[in-house]
């Protein structure tokens, strides 16, 4: 069998390429609603900003031979290390983008997290990747689709469950509420003029037809209209996560819990006693709390004093190869990256997802070579503390 072969675009060399691309490429509407950040947007800024304020010392007189970014974490070995981290609604940023995503991390060899709100079922998912896809989970109000959920996921063959910890509210987005992006959603007169000046998103949207959760689409009663869809979701879902709730949960799945969201040692000490393998530290993207850390800091504290009892991983603000070394060289054992997929889906289509997959290992190999880093297990021996 032939190795997969990915092709690069030297029109995106970058990941701000990308997000340049996608903005020219979708309506405003659905560009806001991936870029934004909430409130004033302080902590979107933040994250990136102080993920880059971390350096790295170059060993030019070492002896050296290759960059091994092969990274091995619950039980499974990855090409690199990083992932694609679960977004909602995805569909309606490019369509058909999570099985455009789902495919690429497949090929690439990195793990796809699905998110229960977005628009490809658990079982179209499993079947790109074959049976490789992690699933998030929002927590529901009824046990009976909390349940069905997780039967879903095992059945399917996910390895690994990730809880979401860190959307006790609904992020107070003003870019969205300006947009009619609110739940649940609508359509005005200026995202239909929007529409209409991109034609090409609008013909995809035809094409596959209009977004629809369809993780949840079997617990949904048929003929929602867009109110009853705001009221279903509303009560769906019961947002706060706490230590009953995961205890259940640790109960209920055999495979490997992650807790994500997670920003404080005190939740990661919680983590830790309720048997969960791993976490993600993340603050949503900048997308929930305006006033908080950036990840970076608390996952350097995390995981220089929790790193030895689970596997501490991080998104939110990692943007670029650079920043997936950074991120490492602070104690992460893995980095997982959103916007930056989505940026690519939306300006390349479905050769989205490869070239940016292509783009993250191409950098993120130069960096190691560039400081003469052998191991990516290595990069926090080469941290300027």
């Amino acid at each position: 069998m032939a190795r997969y072969t990915p092709k690069f675009n030297p029109r995106y060399p970058s990941i701000e390429d990308l997000r340049e691309g996608a903005r020219k490429r979708i309506p405003r509407f659905a560009f806001e609603y991936l870029d934004s950040g909430c409130n004033e947007e302080v902590n979107l800024r933040k994250n990136t900003r102080e993920i880059r304020e971390v350096e790295l010392l170059p060993r030019y007189l070492d002896a050296y031979k290759e960059a091994n970014m092969t990274t091995k974490i619950f039980g499974q070995e990855y090409d690199a290390p990083f992932g694609i981290s679960p977004i909602g609604l995805q569909g309606l940023m490019w369509p058909n983008s999570p099985e455009i995503l789902a495919k690429a991390a497949f090929d690439h060899n990195i793990p796809f997290i699905l998110s229960t709100v977005t628009t490809s079922s658990i079982e179209r998912i499993s079947e790109i990747t074959e049976g490789k896809a992690w699933f998030q989970l929002y927590h529901p109000t009824e046990k009976s689709v909390r349940d069905d959920l997780i039967q879903r996921a095992e059945a399917a063959g996910c390895p690994v469950l990730v809880l979401l910890c860190d959307t006790p509210v609904f992020g107070f987005r003003a870019k969205e509420i300006k947009n009619g992006l609110s739940m649940p959603p609508k359509m005005n007169i200026a995202n239909i003029l929007q529409v209409l000046g991109k034609p090409k998103w609008a013909f995809e949207t035809l094409k596959h037809g209009q977004p629809n959760f369809e993780v949840l689409r079997p617990y949904m009663p048929k003929g929602l209209n867009l109110k009853q869809l705001g009221l279903f979701m509303d009560q769906t879902f019961s947002k706060r996560m706490d230590m009953d709730k995961i205890a259940q949960i640790r109960d209920l799945w055999k495979g490997k819990l992650v807790l994500k969201g997670v920003a404080t040692e005190a939740d990661t000490e919680k983590a830790i006693s309720l048997g969960l393998d791993g976490i993600i530290v993340s603050n949503h993207g900048g997308r929930q709390l305006d006033a908080g850390e950036s990840t970076i800091k608390p996952l350097t504290r995390i995981a220089a004093k929790y790193g030895d009892q689970l596997t501490v991983m991080m998104d939110s603000g990692v943007r670029s190869g650079p920043d997936i070394a950074r991120t490492l060289a602070s104690g992460a054992q893995f980095a997982f990256l959103g916007r930056s997929f989505m940026y690519g889906a939306a300006a390349l289509g479905k050769s989205g997802g490869d070239h940016t997959a292509m783009l993250l290992k191409t950098q993120l190999k130069q960096v190691m070579e560039q400081i003469g880093c052998p191991d990516v297990s290595q990069l926090p021996n080469f941290k300027n503390i």
